[in-house]
């Protein structure tokens, strides 16, 4: 499928704003699932455009801060959720459960953490932090041998308690016992991102929704390829 077979009213998040930093974690290894998964044939965020366009505000909300956004994920293919359910069903990766699910086992984490019908699949929902604008990630991995509920963020996040996709309640965006500067880190991430349209999902601080969804009951599956040169998609 080509980039100019992506449905009517998806862009490119780099095309809408490149100030706003990508990890696409699921298109490499560095997740819970250690391998790229299925769908994500590029490390490129796509979204509906009223979606990218209100993070971009958001950015600009940011930047005076000396702030910026970065995603983690964005639009998901329906075929990368099956591919998480079949995971579910492999054996336990011990250094993946550690930083992920420390106190879970793989079968709990359906859907009280990964939806089996993900609202990803509609172009609206992403995963995001806030990083120190013009930093850049750090040369490392995952923390193997690190619960995710005790790491630092082992890239360039600000300090917002857990790292992505910590699949456990310290995860959730009003959790007890964060330290003065995680709580300010996500009272932030909340506030700019609820100004500019979109609704957080309180077990995960990361996970936000633009609403009115363009597409509030489709779920796609096109796969994300590459940005063409032009930039045009």
């Amino acid at each position: 499928m080509s980039a100019g077979s992506m449905p009517k009213g998806f862009v490119y998040l780099y095309d809408v704003d490149p100030s706003i930093e990508q990890d696409m974690r699921y298109a490499g290894p560095n997740n819970f699932t250690r391998q790229p998964v299925p769908g994500y044939d590029a490390a490129e965020c796509v979204l509906v455009r009223e979606a990218a366009e209100a993070l971009k505000a958001a950015q600009t909300d940011l930047k005076p801060m000396g702030l910026s956004l970065k995603v983690y994920d964005c639009y998901r293919p329906k075929q990368a959720v099956a591919a998480f359910v079949d995971w579910s069903k492999e054996p336990d990766n011990p250094n993946a459960k550690l930083e992920h699910y420390p106190d879970l086992h793989k079968s709990a984490l359906f859907p009280e953490y990964i939806a089996t019908r993900s609202g990803h699949s509609r172009g609206s929902t992403l995963d995001v932090t806030i990083v120190p604008l013009g930093s850049s990630p750090a040369d490392t991995d995952d923390e193997d041998g690190i619960a995710c509920t005790e790491a630092q963020p082992s890239d360039n996040s600000v300090d917002m308690g857990t790292g992505f996709d910590c699949f456990d309640p310290k995860a959730n965006t009003d959790a007890p016992g964060l330290t003065p500067e995680q709580q300010r880190n996500r009272t932030l991430l909340v506030d700019v991102m609820s100004r500019h349209g979109f609704k957080n999902y309180p077990k995960e601080i990361w996970h936000y929704t633009f609403e009115p969804e363009p597409y509030p009951d489709t779920y796609f599956d096109f796969p994300i390829v590459p940005r063409p040169a032009s930039g045009k998609s």
